[in-house]
Formats: C-alpha cells, structure tokens, sequence
C-alpha cells in the first residue's frame, strides 16, 4: 500500500480517528462483558486526564523516522503482551474496524494511515475484554511513561518506541485531533488506543477511551 500524501492522509487519519470513540460501543453492541470492574482516571470534568509516572521522569531522544514497512507484531514487555497485527480499514458506520471478537488476542493497525515507524502518527487499536475474558490490551491503562513497545515489521526491522503519555478521554467530550491527529513533525509516533472508564450497561458501551502516546527511540534487527 502506497504512503498517502501528508495533507490528505492528515485529513484522512483525523476523520477516521474522529469515529475511534464509536468503537467501544461497536465492540460491545449486542454483546455481554465481563463483570471484572473497569476503572481508570479522569478530570473532575470527565474531559481528559493524563495519568502516568513523574513528570520530571526522563525520556531517551526521538530517532528519525524509518522507510515504510507493513506491522506483524506489537511486545509491549511491561506487560506481558506478544500480539499479532493485522490490517484494518473503516466499518460502513466510519469507524476503524477493530481485530474480530475471534481474534481478542490481536491488535488492529489502521492500514489508511501512517505504518509504525514511519514519519507520523500510527494508530494501533485492541479490544479491552471480551464476554469471557480479558483482551489485548486489558492492562494498557497501566502502562507509564518510559515502558517499551515494540513493533516487528515486514522488512526484518524492529521499531522501538518510548511511551510519554497516557491520557483517558471521555466519550461525551472527545476531541480525536487533540488526542490523536497532532504529532511532532519529522517524529515517528505511535498511539495504541482502547476502551476505558467504566461499563455503562444501559448504553453498552464504555464510558471513555484510554489513549497510549509513544515515540521512536531505537530500531532494532
């Protein structure tokens, strides 16, 4: 798949990321989850709150971004996950389509917008739970600044990437550009996003996203 060009990518990626709060709803409609209660920070306002380590915590420099390759696993060491990727695109509603119920243990990447490791903002989307068990990306809220993830690529090269955020942002007051769409230029980033808060069973759906900012800081072979 070709690179877009940056401005209609841009306008691409933020529309797509728009819907990304529909997710959580998308993901449980119709279904059961479990009972395992959900908590994660927020602002007084519910709007959006970063939580995370010291913020005089120090973090290694960006390297610059790499070519284009095609993502085929995520280690997130911090934990414990070894997970497979696979290519998603937008749902007939405009929404990313997440890795299929099936397929809980996987992480979707959003194959219209920018590969991890390429010059931009990569977006990596996984399921929290399922009706039976907990999911992927289960304990993203716990991950803190300076933890490793870890993206393999088609071209045998290891794209090593430093978390510097972690936000919650309610779904009534979503605003994907801000939480998404904005990166450094010249900076390969990367954000790893899933469902948070806390499960409002009346409206199935979750009440807010948990969104993981990270950078490149090493390649790897």
């Amino acid at each position: 798949m070709a690179d877009r060009e940056r401005s209609s990518g841009s306008a691409r990626l933020v529309t797509a990321l728009s819907w990304t709060v529909l997710l959580c709803g998308l993901w449980l409609w119709g279904r059961q989850v479990t009972d395992v209660p959900r908590e994660v920070p927020q602002t007084a306002t519910g709007d959006l709150a970063a939580i995370g380590g010291p913020q005089e915590a120090e973090l290694p420099s960006a390297v610059s971004p790499l070519k284009r390759a095609l993502p085929q696993r995520v280690d997130i060491p911090g934990l414990g996950v070894q997970a497979p990727v696979i290519a998603r695109g937008l749902d007939a509603r405009g929404a990313v389509e997440p890795p299929p119920f099936a397929q809980a243990g996987a992480v979707g990447w959003y194959a219209g917008g920018t590969a991890p490791g390429a010059d931009g903002a990569a977006l990596l989307v996984g399921h929290v739970d399922t009706e039976t068990r907990p999911a992927v990306f289960y304990k993203l809220s716990t991950v803190r600044p300076g933890q490793t993830v870890r993206v393999l690529r088609d071209d045998g090269t290891v794209a090593e990437f430093t978390v510097d955020g972690v936000q919650v942002q309610s779904r009534d007051r979503f605003d994907a550009a801000r939480a998404y769409g904005q990166h450094r230029a010249g900076r390969a980033e990367l954000r790893l996003i899933t469902c948070g808060g806390t499960f409002d069973r009346a409206g199935r759906t979750y009440t807010a996203n948990v969104i993981v900012s990270a950078y490149l800081t090493g390649t790897g072979l």
